[in-house]
């Protein structure tokens, strides 16, 4: 999948200097994306995506999401910290349940008065083979909105030790079908309302994969989005990707089209902020994009009741 026009530089390397160099690109395309006004999201009614300290990869401060929630007009957030399955990725056993729900309700307290909602949520790392664990977890510690997603572990052919190796020689449908297949299985598992950022295995394949090179090949997506449908999950619109290497949304516009061709009736938005100063970015964009595809509304759940947030004229 590579060929002499694609990128060269150390984004494709090995090792820490690969990944310091993927930080150093992607902390230039969040400057970027501040500067042409990615950053100025305001008056929207849900992020529905945040991480706070709770998470091993963040170093927001709840009350800072929230103080820049109600200064900016952002109803209504979820906080939905990580939690991992698997004893060698970094949110196994990082934060307890009793100590994300203590910071989520005890915030929802202070700043109800302030017109703010603030929903306890999580962000499950799906494995199939830990599937019936996650599942007894869920039951276990009940949350008001819950996320599944396929991250990149560390048995993983997309870490960036491997995957030039993994790419080699492989077919596209080949590169992306360890992703996919555990995507099709979150949604299949029903234990989720979400599943997140669908395709971000476009950030770890650069630059031996494109978005381009995805985004001709639409089939490779049916089967996901098919699950979803099927099992009426929804389909979450992450804005992450406009601040990383594929510079667009997890997934993209056609993609989030397509699932509404195909029947998807449930659509929903997340920042995926993991800085303060990532915080509703790249929204507005997302809004836009949903509307575009026909939703008036986006899908969550608040506890005990599934609910759709209108889109109203934010967009």
């Amino acid at each position: 999948m590579t060929d002499p026009a694609r990128p060269t530089n150390d984004v494709a390397g090995r090792g820490p200097s690969a990944r310091q160099a993927r930080a150093d690109t992607e902390h230039d395309i969040w400057k970027a994306g501040v500067a042409a006004g990615l950053g100025d999201a305001r008056d929207l009614p849900l992020d529905a995506h945040l991480h706070t300290i709770r998470s091993p990869d963040a170093n927001a401060m709840l009350e800072a999401y929230c103080a820049l929630a109600v200064e900016r007009g952002i109803a209504e957030l979820a906080i939905t910290d990580h939690v991992d399955f698997d004893p060698s990725m970094p949110a196994y056993g990082f934060a307890s349940f009793a100590d994300r729900e203590r910071d989520v309700r005890e915030a929802g307290a202070r700043w109800a008065s302030r017109g703010l909602a603030i929903r306890f949520g999580v962000e499950v790392t799906y494995e199939r083979r830990y599937e019936e664990e996650i599942g007894g977890w869920l039951r276990r510690h009940p949350h008001d909105y819950v996320i599944g997603s396929v991250h990149v572990s560390a048995a993983s052919p997309y870490k960036a030790s491997r995957v030039a190796a993994f790419v080699a020689g492989r077919s596209l449908p080949d590169i992306v079908a360890p992703y996919f297949d555990e995507v099709v299985g979150a949604a299949r598992s029903g234990l989720f309302d979400t599943i997140g950022h669908l395709d971000f295995v476009k950030r770890y394949l650069f630059p031996h994969v494109l978005p381009a090179d995805l985004a001709a090949a639409p089939e490779l997506y049916e089967p996901v989005l098919a699950a979803l449908v099927e099992t009426g999950t929804s389909l979450e619109v992450n804005v992450s990707g406009l601040r990383q290497l594929p510079r667009e949304t997890y997934p993209a516009a056609p993609i989030v089209e397509r699932y509404r061709d195909l029947g998807g009736a449930h659509v929903t938005i997340g920042s995926d902020a993991h800085r303060t100063e990532w915080f509703a970015y790249g929204l507005v964009e997302a809004y836009r994009l949903v509307t575009a595809a026909g939703y008036d509304a986006l899908a969550f759940r608040r506890g005990d009741r599934r609910v759709t947030v209108p889109i109203g004229h934010s967009t």
